[in-house]
């Protein structure tokens, strides 16, 4: 019973794929669509992870710099200029990203 299972997994699988394979068009205009769309979500998807990453540092900069603000309030004052500036960096690095985004586009 378990071969049996197996084999019409195996038989379901390869006639899916072939569905696929026997799909595709005749002609280059179908090929450079399918790699501008391709770029397209390429660069959709990239900059939304970039961006998405970028902010969870940004979350991290400022609890870690009011949590040592709190434990330290003598150098808070060095302690928000840091931010600032580690702030700075990982916004210019999305801005940069944006930036290749659309060079790219």
């Amino acid at each position: 019973m378990k071969n049996i299972k197996h084999i019409a997994f195996a038989t379901l699988a390869i006639a899916l794929l072939s569905m696929a394979a026997m799909a595709q068009g005749s002609g280059g205009a179908d090929n450079q669509f399918t790699v501008d769309s391709s770029k397209a979500l390429a660069a959709g998807l990239g900059f939304g992870l970039v961006a998405g990453l970028a902010g969870i540092g940004q979350g991290l900069v400022g609890s870690r710099a009011a949590e040592g603000a709190a434990r330290n309030p003598g150098a808070s004052g060095s302690v928000m200029t840091l931010m600032i500036i580690g702030l700075a960096m990982i916004e210019s690095l999305v801005l940069f990203a944006l930036l290749v985004v659309f060079v790219k586009l």
